[in-house]
């Protein structure tokens, strides 16, 4: 039996058999959480008293999560240190985004060892589907044009934060500010390419300064997002979601459309690179752009598609994403672009294919990596793959090895 004690009247639940308890609120503030230990099971007992009661704050469209763990004594906490749980959706402190966690994750907190696994399991092939959306425009520029684009990340947040203001500011439906948002996504990967990418390769301008250029781009998006969007967190729906119980298994109903839409969204993009003649003309042009061109593929509109769509790609990511962490900030894609690049090369350079399969990769051991590691530390433990996985193949879990001689 626990006591929820802040705004409003004090709520009373009891845990079910499992151990789990929810409760939704309907206002923002500090709740007292209080564990009564005398309706513990018989033979069971706090591991550490002096942490019940717990006091959490809570943000509407979030979930906060209290844990009361059970079993012999630990010490306490050095220097009056206190270890309150964070709040699913709100920047970890120093707000660099790392410190998101989606309440799918954070509902996995206290559950059985099996209950548990799946859970991450279900979240990681969901981040990584999202993180697929972002990533695969990414290796697609990369194919047919040989760059680095560490501006794709801004690509990511211009989509959250397009699909931020239309549903906040002008009270535009979800869906539909979530496909405006992809439309604007799509319009600003054209324009770059016509106005700076497409005049700097006429002019012979190498990769090396490209890459330095899509730096100083992305520096000037992020500050100017900066400047617009504010540096805290932004949220673009700011009602509770609801949870979907699949078995062992939750997820809220944002997430289980959203992996649904990824789904459909990466076929759409497989059927386009191998069942259509514009597809196989981008293959074609990245595998090699200068015989592409001797047989009649116009590698100039080929690359401008490309980084079209990649664009728009970015952009619906970066709405999937900002739903299924539950914030949005100005930095979001520059917080996981070493996790798009990660998943880029570990697939394979320049093969979509290659970025969806390490996405996936990449997804599983980002979420798999808190059983064993601090949250903060997932991300990490992610690139800590990679470099394993390139020391026994180097060129990637799809790519083909390179012809030396």
């Amino acid at each position: 039996m626990l006591t929820i004690t802040g705004p409003g009247e004090p709520i009373e639940v009891t845990t079910g058999e499992d151990g789990r308890w929810s409760v939704g609120v309907g206002e923002s503030g500090d709740y007292t959480v209080e564990l009564d230990v005398e309706s513990l099971p018989a033979g069971e007992q706090l591991r550490d008293p002096a942490v019940n009661p717990r006091t959490v704050t809570v943000t509407l469209g979030a979930s906060a999560g209290v844990l009361f763990p059970l079993g012999g004594a630990v010490a306490p906490p050095a220097d009056g240190a206190t270890s309150e749980p964070s709040t699913p959706g709100t920047p970890a402190p120093g707000g660099d985004g790392e410190g998101d966690v989606a309440p799918e994750t954070a509902s996995a907190e206290g559950a059985s060892t099996g209950d548990r696994v799946a859970q991450l399991v279900v979240s990681g092939l969901l981040f990584g589907l999202l993180l697929a959306l972002a990533s695969v425009g990414l290796s697609l520029i990369y194919g047919t044009t040989g760059l680095s684009n560490f501006a794709h990340g801004e690509q990511v947040t211009l989509g959250a934060l397009i699909a931020y203001f239309l549903v906040q500011s002008a009270g535009v439906p979800l869906v539909l500010a979530g496909a405006l948002a992809v439309l604007v996504g799509l319009a600003s990967g054209y324009l770059q390419d016509r106005a700076l990418w497409a005049p700097l390769r006429k002019r012979n301008v190498g990769l090396t300064q490209q890459m330095i250029v899509s730096i100083g781009l992305a520096m000037a998006l992020q500050y100017t997002f900066n400047l617009l969007a504010g540096g805290g967190s932004l949220r673009i729906v700011t009602s509770t979601p609801r949870m979907v119980e699949l078995g062992p298994v939750l997820l809220t109903e944002q997430s289980a459309v959203s992996m649904l839409i990824a789904v459909l969204t990466l076929g759409g993009v497989a059927y386009f690179l191998v069942g259509t003649r514009t597809g196989r003309a981008a293959r074609a042009v990245a595998d090699n752009a200068a015989l592409a061109s001797a047989s009649g593929i116009d590698v100039v509109r080929i690359v401008r598609l490309v980084w079209t769509m990649g664009a728009g790609l970015a952009a619906l990511g970066g709405v999937l994403i900002g739903l299924y962490f539950s914030a949005t900030r100005w930095n979001m894609g520059t917080a996981i672009l070493l996790l798009m690049f990660a998943a880029v090369t570990l697939g394979g350079l320049g093969t979509a294919f290659g970025a969806l399969a390490g996405s996936i990769v990449i997804g599983l051991v980002v979420e798999l990596s808190t059983l064993v590691l601090p949250s903060d530390m997932r991300y990490a433990a992610a690139l800590l793959i990679l470099i394993v996985v390139l020391l026994v193949r180097p060129q990637g879990i799809l790519g083909r090895p390179d012809r030396v001689g």
